[in-house]
């Protein structure tokens, strides 16, 4: 076998694994805006006192049996975003997407859209919310930007 018949299968192989992932990306962005909607026309607004905030296990949690059973494997060993607040009479603990989980203040009051069990958006009730502070950067991050 020449060169070119080895450059011309590995063309060809390059071009299906990229068609493939293009259809699989296409078919998970159809699944991922099907959810968000579905998650906008669940969503509420509350007001909660938040009790505490920690990146825990999904196991760890303390989130009900059925819906760590409904995670997918992947998702129970990786840590995930979770509070800790106070809705009315009832404590209960909630998931907060990752944008939303820094702004969220310990021992406070705030206004959060949920859906479900899921923190979308904060708000906070007694004036602005604070911006979190930036985190200090570690020894090979300040040798990567000097360079």
């Amino acid at each position: 076998m020449s060169i070119a018949n080895i450059l011309i299968i590995i063309l060809i192989i390059l071009i299906a694994v990229l068609a493939g992932l293009y259809f699989f990306g296409r078919r998970l962005q159809k699944r991922q805006n099907e959810q968000q909607a579905q998650m906008e026309a669940a969503k509420q607004t509350v007001s909660m006192l938040v009790i505490d905030k920690k990146m825990l296990r999904l196991k760890d949690s303390g989130l009900p049996q059925m819906v760590i059973d409904q995670t997918p494997k992947l998702m129970r060993r990786s840590k995930m975003p979770i509070v800790k607040a106070k809705i009315g009479p009832r404590v209960m603990t909630l998931v907060a997407d990752a944008n939303v989980f820094d702004l969220i203040p310990v021992k406070k009051e705030v206004k959060a859209t949920v859906s479900g069990i899921y923190i979308t958006a904060v708000k906070g009730v007694r004036g602005p919310l604070e911006a979190p502070t930036p985190k200090k950067k570690g020894l090979f991050a300040r040798f990567r930007k000097n360079k």
